[in-house]
């Protein structure tokens, strides 16, 4: 726990300003897993990506955001959350320059993974600053609402400024506005925030580095499957994956201080509720991603009208959560509303697959993206509650690292699978003749029907296996 005494007459005054500087940090992270979703089309011209290879612009980020989240969280833990907050501002400001100047797949790639570990280590650090530098539970209410709009609001501004940047500057400039962003923040960082506490420990570098590796070559094999899943380079990497995997969990049993002590999943609705949460990314990422695709190869929108049709999407999700989200679970409880958001969200999904080539925005795409917005505000706060809702005190920030984690991994591995699918659909149209656009579309929908599959399986988990706590 954080000592009081740390929070001296200095940096209390300074709270607000703080709490300013760290929804900024909240809103740059979630900004950068939105804002490239309407440059993608602009990136793949430019560099030569293939279809299947453009998923690598957002998997390199989440991939390596979830995979050193909890390392983010322990080093926080060790060093103090100002020291690594900073470091993750340098890492991601570098990181961002390296990617708006890319030159190749590659060079973008690398970007974007660097980009994901200074967010693995800003991401926690922020918040542990957030609960330390507010200890009266009325402000510190009103410091977690602002933190959480502020997360809805990066979603939303990621999506119309990556249409009005694509268009009428550079794709390019995605990544080069979070330069003097992060500048601004490094230059405030010390005179408003608490270098907070400090602690002895040991850091588990070798299982961060086990889990991630295992992430990337599993994607990394699921991507390259679509040539076939039975060829030996693919059955290799994937055996390769699990193995790493294996021997994480092995180093995670052994170690006194691991990343992740297996004991947590002990914890009540815990297991179940982190795979309900990773399962819900995996349709809501993919969602997403082939909308952003759909608007630009399929309607022919330009970047800056893709982004407006995006727009109402995020903006509901905001005010829902913001605004609603919280009393509706206080009036019918958190598994009631999971279920009703995920089933929403499939419904969504297949609305979505039957998006023809010659559709339209109103016609095809306005309502079944108001539902998933709906879907997304009742089940993704409520999916928090639940994977953390028999957590001790003292477990709870492993438990709410643990889901942040889950969420991202299903995001990345969710991806990878869908693409696959849909770039062997779209290749066995065009073999059996069939035109270019509408094999690209038959792709499309069978990505959207596959989604919509996976979140009907999250929400059916959610109904045998999510517990409501009896009430003392």
């Amino acid at each position: 726990m954080h000592s009081n005494n740390l929070v001296n007459e200095t940096a209390y005054k300074n709270r607000w300003k703080a709490l300013l500087l760290l929804c900024t940090a909240q809103f740059m992270v979630i900004m950068d897993t939105s804002i490239i979703g309407v440059a993608l089309p602009a990136i793949k011209s430019a560099l030569g990506y293939s279809q299947a290879g453009l998923q690598w612009i957002f998997n390199a980020y989440v991939i390596f955001l979830g995979g050193l989240l909890l390392l983010g969280g322990k080093l926080s833990d060790l060093f103090g959350p100002r020291k690594i907050f900073m470091t993750g501002f340098v890492l991601l400001t570098a990181a961002s320059f390296l990617a708006g100047m890319a030159w190749s797949e590659g060079a973008l790639n690398i970007g974007r993974a660097l980009q994901g570990m200074g967010s693995a280590f800003i991401a926690p650090a922020a918040l542990t600053l957030v609960m330390t530098m507010f200890t009266d539970p009325k402000e510190l209410g009103k410091a977690l609402g602002l933190w959480g709009a502020s997360a809805a609001a990066g979603g939303s501004a990621g999506v119309f400024l990556g249409g009005v940047i694509t268009e009428w500057m550079s794709w390019r400039w995605v990544f080069f506005i979070n330069i003097p962003i992060g500048l601004a923040v490094l230059m405030f960082s010390k005179s408003y925030l608490l270098q907070g506490s400090t602690r002895k420990g040991k850091v588990d570098v070798l299982g961060a580095i086990l889990i991630t590796a295992a992430l990337v070559l599993m994607v990394f094999a699921i991507v390259t499957a679509e040539n076939g899943l039975l060829n030996t380079t693919t059955i290799t990497q994937l055996v390769t994956s699990i193995g790493l995997l294996v021997a994480f969990l092995i180093v995670q049993k052994k170690r006194s201080e691991p990343l992740i002590p297996l004991s947590i999943f002990k914890v009540p609705n815990l297991s179940a509720g982190n795979i309900v949460m990773a399962l819900m990314a995996a349709s809501w990422i993919p969602l997403w991603f082939f909308l952003n695709l759909y608007l630009q190869q399929i309607l022919q929108l330009s970047a800056f009208k893709s982004g407006l049709a995006l727009l109402p999407m995020t903006i509901i999700i905001m005010i829902l959560m913001v605004g609603f989200t919280g009393k509706l679970v206080g009036k019918f409880g958190f598994k009631k509303n999971l279920i009703a958001g995920l089933i929403a969200l499939a419904l969504a999904l297949f609305m979505f697959s039957l998006a023809p080539v010659g559709g339209s925005f109103m016609g095809n795409l306005l309502l079944p993206s108001l539902l998933a917005a709906v879907g997304m505000s009742l089940a993704y706060i409520p999916g928090t509650i639940a994977s953390m809702s028999g957590a001790k005190p003292e477990e709870t920030g492993l438990a709410s690292g643990l889901v942040n984690t889950s969420y991202q991994i299903g995001s990345a591995l969710g991806l990878a699978i869908i693409v696959a699918i849909s770039s062997v659909k779209t290749k066995q149209a065009a073999m059996n003749g069939i035109q270019e656009i509408d094999s690209l579309n038959l792709g499309f929908q069978s990505a959207f029907l596959v989604s919509a599959f996976v979140a009907l399986l999250s929400a059916i988990l959610a109904v045998v296996f999510i517990k409501t706590p009896k009430q003392s």
